[in-house]
């Protein structure tokens, strides 16, 4: 497999990172220690690299429409500036990807404009779906993911870095902003003030803002972003701590929570599927089908959020049991920094689902006991 790396990979070298490969990108996995990472994002800020994520721009009369198709959601239905989470399925349910659409203003024709963000490992798979599934629209679907990065400052203090950077007049863009939205703004950059997207999302649980940037400018926004986050304690921040930053938040990894072989119902995200929208769309009599089920799993499994009650934690494919029967798998599990006691999630049978229900993890042979809980394990402070 050919190694990919991002615009910042002599910035990530330079300060130190351990890297792995991440979809077939080199990642920084963390710099100094993965724990001081995460507890800076949740005390301070931490500054990632999200560059290997893929963004693919649908536009033209029948962009909505096209989109209504394609995915789960219902996409006509956002509002410009913001942005919605959603699925892109087979036509037997399975996720092929979880991905989040922003709605942008109308480019200068007046035509609908969208940034459709899938994940890493899946991107050009999106990229290729996405123009297969736009045959019969007036649709142009265009990859863009080559040429663009991707940086996100996460934490309470990420607005506070921001702001440092935007222009006075420009700031109350930033302040305004409100979640899973997003705007235009000017960001200095290289001593020059430069239009960039801005979001307010991220995978980590905390406030903070996704930065969509070109490649040729991308080291001199990393490098501005931490010299104004240097004292509010900005740190730059890698995969293992968003890992569990994104643990704690209950938020699914595809690969682990979500597969080719699951179905959103048994994922616990069957409120991002709209059946009610007028137009068809791919994988809808399926996921019908599976909505009439209840548990919507054809395996009667469902994704729950489990609380160590011991010391040890579960990790992914460790079996799940009840009265020591296997009753279901961990898909991802580790002790909570911020919480101070292991997490995981798992499918487990359904009867076995409810918040209360005791059951253990088999670690290589000994019972640990868990309980599952209501997701997410940790919600920031309003």
């Amino acid at each position: 497999m050919t190694e990919n790396y991002t615009a910042l990979y002599e910035q990530h070298k330079i300060a130190g990172a351990s890297f792995t490969d991440f979809g077939g990108w080199q990642m920084p996995l963390k710099y100094s220690s993965e724990l001081a990472e995460h507890h800076a994002v949740r005390k301070a800020a931490g500054l990632f690299d999200l560059s290997h994520m893929g963004e693919v721009w649908v536009t033209g009369p029948d962009a909505g429409a096209f989109l209504d198709y394609a995915l789960a959601g219902k996409l006509s239905a956002v509002a410009v500036g913001k942005a919605k989470y959603s699925l892109i399925c087979h036509e037997d349910g399975g996720i092929i990807d979880d991905l989040i659409t922003y709605r942008l203003p109308a480019a200068a024709d007046g035509t609908a404009k969208y940034l459709v963000v899938p994940n890493a490992g899946n991107a050009k798979i999106v990229a290729a779906e996405l123009a297969k599934r736009a045959a019969g629209f007036d649709v142009t679907v265009e990859d863009v993911s080559a040429e663009t990065s991707l940086i996100a400052v996460q934490g309470p203090n990420a607005e506070a870095i921001l702001l440092t950077l935007v222009p006075a007049e420009q700031q109350s863009l930033v302040t305004e902003l409100k979640y899973y939205a997003a705007v235009e703004v000017g960001i200095a950059v290289n001593g020059t003030v430069q239009k960039l997207l801005l979001a307010r999302t991220g995978y980590t649980g905390e406030d903070g803002f996704e930065i969509y940037v070109p490649n040729e400018d991308a080291a001199g926004l990393w490098e501005a972003l931490l010299e104004a986050g240097a004292g509010q304690g900005l740190i730059p921040a890698g995969l293992a701590c968003r890992d569990s930053l994104r643990l704690e938040a209950g938020m699914p990894l595809y690969g682990n929570e979500l597969s080719r072989d699951g179905n959103p119902y048994a994922a616990g995200l069957g409120p991002v599927v709209s059946l009610a929208k007028e137009s068809d769309f791919i994988g809808k009599a399926v996921l019908a089908e599976l909505k009439a089920l209840g548990a919507g799993s054809t395996s009667g499994r469902k994704l729950v959020g489990l609380k160590g009650l011991g010391r040890r934690a579960g990790r992914s494919h460790y079996p799940v049991l009840k009265d020591g029967n296997v009753v279901g798998e961990v898909t991802s599990g580790q002790p909570s920094p911020t919480l101070g006691y292991p997490i995981a999630l798992a499918y487990v049978d359904v009867e076995h689902s409810e918040p209360g229900t005791a059951l253990n993890i088999d670690l290589r042979g000994k019972p640990e006991p868990f309980e599952v809980v209501q997701l997410p394990f940790y919600k920031r402070p309003k």
